[in-house]
């Protein structure tokens, strides 16, 4: 079992940047796949950005890709996320999930774990 807390939202304007951190609780960190998802109002969760287990792997969005930085220290037990040149289309919640079973997992279904997420608010 793995109990995922992220922090690090909050309001920023267009142009600006934020890091989003997520703490691992429970064993085995360092063998999940770790992702980050967000989810706007009225909208579907949406695939952000994934690490593989090591930290050597990584995948983004399309919307992100060029913006956004997962990176992650296993023996912190944490996986972060930078935000730079946010839009007010990144609004959302961001949640953070980790996968004990798949690589390179860009479907939300492919997680175990979830975070109970953090709100980002991008104003123009």
């Amino acid at each position: 079992q793995v109990q995922l807390v992220e922090t690090g939202g909050g309001l920023v304007q267009a142009g600006g940047s934020l890091r989003l951190s997520c703490a691992a609780v429970g064993r085995a960190f360092s063998s999940y796949s770790m992702g980050w998802f967000r989810q706007a109002p009225g909208k579907e969760r949406e695939f952000v950005a994934t690490i593989s287990s090591g930290g050597r792997m990584t995948s983004y969005g399309e919307y992100v890709k060029g913006r956004f930085t997962i990176s992650r220290d296993n023996a912190k037990n944490t996986v972060y996320l930078q935000m730079n040149s946010l839009k007010p289309e990144d609004t959302a919640v961001y949640f953070c999930a980790g996968s004990s079973r798949y690589y390179n997992a860009r479907r939300d279904m492919m997680y175990d774990y979830w975070g109970q997420g953090t709100q980002v608010t991008v104003s123009s």
